[in-house]
């Protein structure tokens, strides 16, 4: 693995860290990660906390490779928290818990809830992103 794309997977993986352990608690605080322990057929919280940290580390990473393609952080941000949404809450997470697509309640204002909340951990991802490479950069300066 070359350099940037170093770079690139470890700030991913800790914007999705800390995205993950903001975005936990407020999924605590809503009563939703039982919900997440239910795709793998458990009530654990303990359970619905590591899945849910799986995902965020996952889709840090992702962003993370977004940005080689999108510069922008922001606008990259606003594009991933869209896609993580339709691709959790609207498609995998009610298949995998036997209901079909959620599609059919995407505009509704608990699906738009999320879609904000979605949005929030994107622009959490984007922020630690944005620090750490810009702080990995200041620091390659000055050792240059």
């Amino acid at each position: 693995m070359n350099k940037g794309m170093s770079t690139v997977v470890s700030n991913g993986v800790i914007g999705g860290i800390v995205g993950g352990i903001v975005f936990g608690i407020l999924m605590q605080m809503m009563g939703m990660m039982g919900m997440i322990a239910g795709m793998m057929g458990s009530e654990s919280l303990a359970v619905g906390w590591i899945i849910h940290m799986i995902i965020s580390v996952i889709f840090g990473v992702s962003y993370g490779i977004l940005t080689l393609f999108v510069k922008n952080l922001w606008v990259a941000a606003v594009l991933f928290g869209i896609g993580i949404w339709i691709i959790g809450p609207l498609l995998i997470m009610p298949m995998m818990m036997g209901m079909g697509t959620n599609f059919a309640n995407a505009f509704t204002p608990d699906m738009l809830m999320s879609l904000g909340t979605h949005l929030f951990f994107s622009f959490l991802v984007a922020i630690v992103f944005k620090v750490r490479s810009t702080h990995a950069s200041t620091h390659s300066q000055i050792q240059a």
